[in-house]
């Protein structure tokens, strides 16, 4: 996907005054990016709309006029632009409850590491590919950004609405899997260039 670059981005003061009508445009466009993974586990995945608006947002909550600083919130979310070939998600852990945050969080150590989220077309797996610096030792963060790079061929099963697709979650304490749905499918077809 190409790289988002300042000029794609809706001047501040026209963005307030347009904000409600597109937020709910990605509102509508994330419910059919989002997978949810047992009670805890939700992955969005991402695409050049759904990180503009996170830049938006972003330059609308810190005031961000600087040219400079707009380029290294660009810079931010480019980085998590599916590439080529790829699918690219945000995975939260959904904890709201101040008093089990804790125990959740420390069942979840180890999430982002070896083979724990598989993306399954038909019989074939690929595990999604976490980036770094969300966790150490003692801590794990709740916002992860992962990567699944799925074979041509499961690409090219993804296109056909009776394969089966299904997102999964293999960790101690903590299993679930999702079937995709075609609309889902169909958006991580135009993320990996396969429809015009």
């Amino acid at each position: 996907m190409k790289f988002l670059t300042p000029h794609e981005l809706i001047p501040y003061d026209e963005y307030e005054r347009q904000r409600d009508a597109y937020r709910q445009t990605i509102i509508e466009l994330k419910r059919r990016r989002r997978i949810g993974l047992g009670e805890k586990i939700t992955l969005v995945f991402e695409n050049r709309e759904t990180l503009r608006f996170q830049v938006q947002e972003m330059i609308r909550v810190e005031r961000i006029f600087d040219p400079q600083k707009v380029q290294e919130e660009l810079d931010v979310y480019n980085a998590l632009l599916p590439g080529t070939g790829e699918l690219s998600a945000t995975l939260l852990i959904e904890l709201t409850d101040p008093d089990t945050m804790k125990h959740w969080l420390d069942l979840f150590m180890g999430l982002d590491h070896g083979q724990k989220v598989g993306l399954r077309v038909g019989g074939e797996v690929v595990y999604g590919e976490f980036e770094g610096g969300h966790s150490h030792e003692t801590k794990i963060s709740a916002v992860h950004f992962v990567r699944f790079r799925p074979t041509p061929a499961m690409v090219k099963a993804m296109a056909d609405p009776a394969a089966r697709v299904a997102l999964g979650v293999r960790h101690a304490g903590y299993e679930a899997e999702a079937e995709v749905p075609w609309m889902t499918r169909q958006e991580w077809l135009e993320d990996l260039g396969t429809v015009e």
